[in-house]
């Protein structure tokens, strides 16, 4: 359906820029704007690489499982499910720190790799576990304390001031945070027999 909104969309603004005489600035744009994704995409691969690295480098000096086992108590009540030395609590607190920073893209391969675990974990695997449900509502809503990317793609528009969004972010990913994690709470204590 969203594939036809766009389809419709990009339909309608050709039509009407044929038919006032200003197809060339739909060529002109659309040139500019591919030209933009590649500078952007070519920038912020500095910025991934550094942090997918220093994770990597969290991940095997041992850091992660330091980290998971502080969080733990935390985790806990998160992921009832889940046991303390589950491998799916690493791969989901290094999830939760690269959304922290505001690294979605670095937080990718973590995501993956913890719903990897949570799958072996599942005792229906055609279902959602709880736990995969819970760590779907973390991820997807998580908080931002350093929107890294965005600041990244502000600072390419040489925008005046790019952390001014600081603040902002840390508000709305907040309360979409707590939202997702008490709707998480109510529905899964809901379902139960």
């Amino acid at each position: 359906m969203v594939n036809l909104i766009w389809l419709l969309m990009l339909a309608i603004g050709i039509i009407v820029a044929a038919l006032t005489g200003r197809i060339e600035n739909v060529t002109v744009s659309a040139m500019k704007a591919a030209e933009l994704g590649v500078e952007v995409a070519i920038e912020l691969i500095g910025v991934m690489s550094l942090w997918l690295g220093l994770m990597r480098l969290a991940e095997d000096a041992g850091l992660v499982k330091m980290i998971a086992r502080l969080f733990g108590p935390l985790f806990g009540r998160l992921f009832p499910s889940l046991k303390p030395d589950s491998p799916a609590l690493g791969a989901i607190i290094m999830n939760v720190s690269a959304n922290i920073l505001g690294l979605g893209n670095a937080a990718t391969p973590f995501g993956l790799k913890a719903m990897e675990e949570l799958q072996k974990e599942n005792t229906t695997p055609d279902v959602a576990s709880p736990a995969m449900c819970t760590f779907l509502a973390l991820n997807t809503s998580c908080i931002t304390l350093i929107p890294a990317t965005i600041i990244g793609v502000r600072l390419k528009a040489n925008s005046a001031n790019p952390t001014e969004i600081i603040g902002t972010t840390i508000v709305a990913t907040g309360c979409a945070m707590t939202v997702a994690v008490i709707v998480d709470f109510l529905i899964r204590h809901r379902r139960r027999p």
